[in-house]
């Protein structure tokens, strides 16, 4: 059993000052606890950290949790089981399904992208190799070990570890850390009050330390129906004979816009065209959202029906056959930032004409592609050369999966106490800051955002 008087400590490894690469190393005793093993995206200064040696050794931490499956928090898990570490990653039951789909896809994505960038001669390194493999990510998946929400998990010396629905995704976790005398409640990534699939996160009952998220944390969703806002924009599109491209992930963010695109066409509101799944690793994922009913509202019939209308593409030479058609039609292809992945290549293909549509529906973290699409970019680098951008870009405001401000706000009211400290990352320095003013202002809480690779005391925090 561990003792109160163990040295308690918790270090920002990522997602501080930033809205990726989510990190946390907790130091117990002579426990080390890794919460989230994400990758950065964005700024090139953020991904070469992807690249360097991670600031512990791997080896040397005894257990990873994870609150999700999105890659800025489970990512980067691949490569630190290939650079040493050997214990177990729990995690929701959902959050191991999807980990199965979305990291072994990643580690596809990477290779691929690597053999392209020798083979056109466009990388700054002679032989460019992938961050981490396909057999990399089948080797981070063996080590998963799934978990009940609610259940208290014990990590040996006295710690317990509890996932706690944070809707978002299927399997999301806020997660309860106690460690002997203290309990350090993470956030994880919140959804919504009102999502048209996923039930909302349960409130923050209080802790000792709270380390949330800030994605949201100067804005405000607008108050507008999902399917309100996609209609016009995808018949307009459809009336001139355009391409759709919707970057994001097969699995997550995709099923909220196939969801209401399959209602959409059932009511005869946008006609039907030809819908395209592109991914290395694409299957008909109903199959989990089925097995977690309980973490959303979408009928069987409902996610049945957004799984089937569209046809999956696994192949390199499936994904290029895409490029030579013709709209009308619907493109959806990793990865959702546009970091990366074969998105791209359509982008390169269809993004020139001002027939087609890029279709933004999630956060768009700084120095990424989409964000500068959404910011108005008329020009894209990619593959070691600009391309213009004619396609008309569309930045969707119904479809985000992260709580804003507000539904932060009063996630945080129902506490029976306030914290001792309560940290802000997983957001863009305004973001955060904004929200800071707001927790303090409002909630009167002590509240700071970290910097990166700093460290505080969990018994004594500032």
């Amino acid at each position: 059993m561990m003792s109160a008087n163990y040295k308690k400590s918790l270090r920002f490894l990522g997602a501080a000052g930033t809205v990726t690469g989510s990190r946390y190393l907790v130091e117990a005793g002579k426990r080390r606890i890794l919460v989230d093993c994400g990758l950065f995206q964005g700024f090139k200064s953020l991904r070469d950290r992807n690249r360097k040696p991670f600031p512990v050794r791997p080896a040397s931490i005894d257990t990873v949790l994870l609150t999700h499956a999105h890659l800025d928090h489970s990512g980067y898990l691949p490569a630190l089981v290939r650079a040493g570490f050997s214990g177990k990653v729990h995690c929701t039951q959902a959050t191991e399904d999807l980990c199965g789909l979305i990291l072994p896809d990643s580690g596809h994505i990477q290779e691929e992208e690597a053999r392209y960038a020798k083979r056109k001669g466009y990388a700054k390194h002679k032989n460019p190799t992938p961050l981490y493999t396909l057999n990399d990510a089948k080797a981070a998946l063996k080590r998963l070990t799934p978990h009940p929400f609610g259940r208290r998990i014990d990590l040996g010396d006295g710690i317990t570890a509890t996932f706690i629905p944070a809707g978002h995704l299927l399997g999301a976790a806020q997660i309860r850390l106690e460690l002997g005398d203290r309990i350090v409640h993470f956030s994880g990534d919140l959804g919504r009050q009102a999502d048209p699939m996923m039930a909302p996160p349960e409130p923050f009952h209080g802790a000792d330390v709270l380390v949330c998220e800030s994605t949201y944390g100067n804005r405000a969703h607008a108050k507008i129906d999902a399917e309100a806002e996609l209609a016009p924009f995808l018949k307009r599109t459809f009336a001139r004979g355009g391409t759709v491209l919707i970057p994001a992930f097969a699995v997550g963010r995709a099923q909220g816009i196939l969801y209401h695109v399959a209602r959409l066409m059932k009511r005869g509101e946008i006609p039907h065209v030809p819908v395209f799944l592109n991914s290395p690793m694409s299957v008909n994922a109903t199959a989990i959202y089925h097995r977690h009913h309980e973490e959303h509202h979408v009928t069987w019939e409902d996610c049945k029906a957004m799984f089937d209308i569209a046809e999956r593409v696994n192949s390199v030479e499936q994904s290029k056959e895409l490029n030579t058609r013709q709209g009308p039609m619907i493109i959806v292809s990793a990865s959702g930032m546009l970091t990366g992945g074969r998105i791209l290549h359509h982008i390169a293909s269809f993004g020139g004409d001002r027939r087609n549509a890029i279709l933004l529906s999630g956060f768009q973290a700084g120095g990424t592609r989409g964000a500068a699409l959404a910011e108005g970019a008329k020009t894209l680098k990619m593959f070691g050369r600009e391309f213009a951008i004619e396609a008309e870009v569309v930045q969707l405001t119904a479809f985000s999966g992260h709580a804003d401000v507000g539904e932060i706000l009063d996630w945080m009211r129902h506490a029976d106490r306030p914290p001792q400290m309560t940290y802000l990352t997983h957001g863009e320095p305004s973001a955060s800051d904004t929200l800071r003013s707001r927790v303090q202002d409002e909630l009167s809480w002590k509240v700071r955002a970290p910097e990166h690779l700093e460290t505080v005391n969990l018994d004594r925090p500032r």
